[in-house]
């Protein structure tokens, strides 16, 4: 029987709760104690990989009813274990925030003040398909100083689980409490609301998932949410591009995984480029549908002409939006108009046109004759990610250690009083 709102409520709270008495030991818990836990679970990953993969099989049976972008996006297979092995490894590598003091300052008076890093507190993360998310959020937490509660899609279930066992193995390891990260197994639906509602224990919300489930938690969560709603994604092709690197770009930000948040959504060439047909040919080589307006049409009989939807269309597929902009002002109004602020690159050999571009372009991430593809934590050099968030508080792009925490100000006096 599904839960009663009142009773996932009850199991929330009492999650919560044990999850948030850890929170002391976690804030003052050395760097050192953090990253052998972390170390530890990589290396129960590795032991069990075989364990991993065949929980991970089974959910990718019980899941073919799925797109092809969310199976993607669940599938595990060797390299992808090793890769949340060396990801836990990396994150115990990075340099700890907690306490590091980000200013300093002193008032006539002799006042000192100092503003120092601490832990965002309780995290709770609601993601969807990728079973990865329980190695990156729970390894990201803790070494920020903060618990978590994850609650993973029912189609990863399996996989999640096995993943959650081999960190609670490297928090026993390291003496570091359990409940540090806690990983919600039932996949009643109503504990999703019940997060949403529990404020005052849970102190942050990230989702991970379609855009259903961030919509969802984005309305309905009483508690502060650090998220994403669409990767509308765009490669801005500039008359002064350098052919190979703009075949090569494209090529990669579309198709190298089509599923994923940085993948290229819509193509941008400007009218004057020469070699637009080139750039298309190798979309349509690599098996993209490529839906263009008008003006590109008459290059390649294999396009498709574009509707207005398609300009605001995540598509996670095989699938692309082809247009020609007058230049890069055109391509800065058209993403003005219809991007989502998550990820857009241009390509060109014009040093002032490129600046234009990635000063002008108000999205958490801007490229520079690079793929859109290297919107991940890992490639930003964050051992991983917990989400890219693309509003405008706290924390943009990649969240990673430093975007789980927020600061305080220490004052040290010696008696001053206000007059």
């Amino acid at each position: 029987m599904p839960m009663t709102d009142i009773e996932a409520t009850a199991a929330i709270e009492a999650v919560a709760r044990a999850a948030r008495a850890t929170l002391p030991v976690l804030a003052a818990a050395p760097t050192a104690r953090k990253a052998a836990a972390l170390s530890a679970a990589a290396a129960a990953i590795r032991a069990r990989a075989g364990g991993i993969a065949a929980a991970n099989a089974a959910d990718c049976a019980a899941a073919a009813h799925l797109s092809a972008a969310m199976q993607d996006r669940l599938a595990l297979d060797a390299s992808r274990i090793e890769a949340m092995a060396a990801g836990l490894e990396a994150v115990a590598a990075l340099p700890d925030p907690v306490g590091e003091i980000i200013a300093r300052w002193e008032r006539p008076n002799g006042l000192a003040f100092s503003r120092v890093r601490v832990p965002l507190g309780l995290i709770g993360i609601v993601y969807e398909s990728r079973p990865n998310v329980t190695a990156d959020a729970g390894a990201l937490c803790l070494m920020a100083g903060n618990a978590c509660i994850l609650r993973g899609g029912s189609e990863a279930s399996r996989s999640n689980a096995a993943i959650h066992a081999c960190l609670v193995d490297g928090l026993r390891a390291a003496g570091l409490p359990e409940a540090a990260i806690t990983f919600v197994a039932s996949p009643d639906r109503a504990l999703v609301g019940a997060m949403l509602r529990a404020a005052g224990l849970i102190d942050v919300l990230i989702p991970r998932g379609g855009k259903g489930l961030v919509a969802r938690v984005q309305a309905d969560a009483r508690v502060p949410v650090l998220a994403h709603l669409d990767g509308n994604n765009h490669v801005y092709i500039d008359a002064a591009a350098d052919p190979a690197k703009a075949v090569a770009i494209v090529r990669n930000a579309k198709m190298r995984r089509t599923g994923v948040c940085g993948a290229m959504e819509t193509l941008l060439i400007d009218r004057g480029y020469g070699g637009a047909s080139a750039v298309l040919r190798a979309l349509l080589g690599a098996g993209c549908e490529v839906r263009a307006d008008a003006a590109l049409l008459p290059l390649d009989a294999r396009l498709r002409p574009a509707v207005p939807e398609d300009w605001d269309t995540e598509y996670l597929d095989a699938v692309a939006a082809a247009a020609m902009v007058d230049g890069v002002e055109g391509a800065i109004a058209h993403i003005a108009c219809h991007g989502s602020g998550h990820t857009d690159a241009i390509v060109t050999e014009d040093a002032a046109t490129a600046e234009r571009f990635l000063a002008a372009v108000d999205s958490a991430i801007v490229l520079h004759n690079a793929s859109t593809q290297f919107a991940d934590g890992g490639e930003f050099g964050f051992g991983a990610e917990i989400g890219i968030a693309t509003g405008r508080l706290h924390a943009r792009g990649p969240v990673a250690l430093e975007g789980l925490t927020t600061y305080k100000t220490v004052v040290r006096g010696n008696g001053q009083v206000r007059p």
